[in-house]
């Protein structure tokens, strides 16, 4: 018994046939070894077994206290945070990708959706997942303005000519998305796993339809990004800067006289029930992006980081693939309940003659970055 004694390291190992669980857990590779030769060559007989049984018990813990962790390891939670309700195309979107990641690993990914900002504003995703606070979510591309200001590309007012330039533009390996998606990622520590169609833009009125931009004079109207707030200066408005989750007691206080928003948001937000007249300029593009904290999916495997990817690609074509038709269909379910009107081409074209000017203080303030994609997207 003398070669266990000088084994002992443990407050309360000092006799092993007395020891607790706690010291037998503790032992090295080593002392166990020693302790088993000790404990089996011992000749008390009621001693060793009871010895024995303590040993079992603790073999069996830390085999169950093995398999947990292992269980852990093989597991992988995506937490997800997103500003709009589930119901939401965007939040479908996650919905698809998490039927997919989740499948295609076995379980070993698995992904939760905050909707609602149940745990981050719009604004505030871009530094939550480049900071890692949470692994992923969805926010406005404009959000990454203050450190890569060529994002607001997609802000430009009349600057894609129809869906299928956009579609040609914003495609995964296209030289804007190229550049866009290296920059944020440089910047912020932000991974854009896909990019997620939102809509088009649209004006909100209350009794009064917007139709030129003479119906912009000196209006507040609400902005959700920068370059959207120059279209509206171009217009001969005041533009007020607001998180969409604010449009809707915004208009019903009167805080502003217009409102610069998407279709999907009037039918999710029921905005109809505060604006009686929507415009239908679609004179830029919304677009959402997918994001994860790029040390996060770095630590994924080869393999999850294949199926992450994988997965993106399909859910972001589906997603885009399916937003007109359901523009479409939204603005169907308001038309009852607000006018809608759409612009002439005359009408239109007013529109495009008084915001020129943006493009080009686009490319005059927002570096070279700004001036390369607006080629690469004029070239198309």
């Amino acid at each position: 018994m003398e070669g266990i004694h000088s084994l002992m390291i443990v407050p309360g190992c000092e006799n092993p046939h007395e020891a607790p669980l706690s010291c037998i857990c503790n032992l090295t590779e080593k002392c166990l070894s020693d302790f088993l030769h000790a404990i089996l060559s011992t000749a008390n007989k009621t001693m060793r077994e009871k010895t024995m049984k303590k040993l079992m018990a603790a073999a069996a813990g830390i085999a169950m206290a093995m398999s947990v962790a292992s269980t852990a390891q093989a597991e992988t939670t995506i937490r997800v945070t997103l500003q709009l309700p589930q119901s939401h195309s965007l939040g479908q979107n996650w919905l698809a990708f998490q039927k997919i990641i989740e499948e295609k690993s076995n379980g070993e990914l698995k992904l939760q959706l905050f909707h609602s900002a149940q745990l981050f504003k719009d604004n505030e995703v871009p530094e939550a997942v480049g900071s890692g606070a949470v692994e992923a979510g969805s926010v406005f591309l404009g959000r990454f303005a203050g450190s890569v200001p060529a994002v607001d590309v997609i802000s430009l007012p009349f600057f894609f000519r129809d869906e299928a330039h956009l579609r040609q533009s914003v495609a995964t390996g296209s030289t804007m998305r190229n550049v866009l998606d290296a920059a944020v990622l440089k910047e912020t520590n932000a991974k854009i796993l896909w990019w997620q169609a939102f809509g088009r833009n649209v004006y909100l009125s209350n009794d009064a339809a917007i139709r030129t931009p003479a119906d912009m004079q000196n209006k507040k109207v609400r902005t959700y990004g920068k370059v959207l707030g120059w279209t509206v200066e171009a217009l001969g408005g005041a533009p007020t800067l607001m998180s969409g989750s604010k449009q809707f007691l915004a208009y019903q206080q009167g805080a502003v006289d217009v409102g610069m928003t998407g279709v999907s948001a009037v039918k999710s937000r029921k905005l109809f029930e505060v604006m009686n007249h929507m415009t239908l300029t679609f004179d830029s593009a919304i677009e959402f992006v997918a994001v994860m904290n790029n040390d996060f999916f770095n630590g994924l495997s080869p393999a999850h980081q294949k199926i992450v990817l994988d997965a993106a690609s399909e859910v972001e074509q589906q997603l885009r693939d399916a937003i007109y038709k359901e523009e479409d269909d939204a603005i169907a379910e308001v038309t009852p309940k607000m006018t809608v009107i759409n612009l002439t081409p005359a009408e239109r074209q007013l529109w495009v003659d008084a915001t020129t000017g943006v493009i080009d203080r686009f490319v005059k303030e927002g570096g070279q970055t700004a001036a390369d994609v607006v080629e690469a997207v004029s070239k198309k």
